[in-house]
């Protein structure tokens, strides 16, 4: 009976041996080979259609979720001045899908005032924050692995497209204040740029994404 539980012991001994090696190199060969990061999202380029001049908006067609091409009509602002009236088209100014509006028809605008916001949703990537201390790790041309939280059973590919030259802290609309006198050094993190090579899923700016960068 001890022959037999010994028997026992040892074979469990040895599969978790051999388990917790292959769970070792598992890890060590991610670490070695691959850098991933959650600290990421899907990027585009931000428009906002503004009002080009002071009057009341007649005409307005930019609901969201509304796609336009670069130059096309979405309103008209109606102007009254010394020459009686004239109208003045709003032009989107580049190509894109209006994710945000906040036109209202009727109402008096002012020049400059922000009446929607757009992304060409065609052309996306990915911003991942890179922690400073391993940005040696990271180069232009790179393959990366793409995983998007909405979508948990797509992988995407990409490659490293551009790496910042500036901390993401460094444009934070509220910078720390350190006239206490005392500093925390904290690690700071690089914005990536990563190129999404395909993508036939509904991806909308601001999603979760993970990104496991090729070394």
């Amino acid at each position: 009976m001890n022959a037999k539980r010994m028997i026992i012991m040892n074979v469990i001994i040895l599969i978790i041996l051999v388990g917790g090696g292959f769970t070792g190199y598992y890890y060590f060969n991610q670490a070695e080979n691959y850098l991933s990061t959650d600290n990421a999202q899907i990027s585009g380029q931000q428009v906002t259609i503004a009002a080009p001049a002071n009057g009341k908006l007649i005409n307005w067609k930019g609901n969201t979720g509304d796609t336009f091409a670069k130059d096309e009509t979405i309103g008209t602002v109606e102007m009254i001045g010394d020459r009686g009236v004239t109208n003045m088209d709003i032009k989107a100014p580049a190509d894109g899908t209006v994710v945000q509006t906040n036109a209202v028809k009727n109402t008096m605008v002012a020049a400059g005032t922000p009446l929607a916001i757009s992304y060409d949703l065609d052309h996306l990537w990915v911003t991942a924050n890179i922690e400073e201390t391993e940005l040696n790790d990271v180069k232009t041309g790179q393959d990366v692995d793409i995983y998007v939280d909405a979508f948990p059973n797509v992988t995407l590919n990409g490659k490293v497209q551009e790496i910042g030259l500036a901390t993401a802290g460094t444009f934070s609309l509220l910078p720390k204040n350190n006239a206490s006198g005392n500093y925390t050094k904290e690690t700071q993190v690089i914005p990536v740029k990563i190129s999404i090579d395909h993508y036939g899923e509904r991806l909308v700016p601001g999603m979760n994404v993970t990104v496991r960068i090729h070394k």
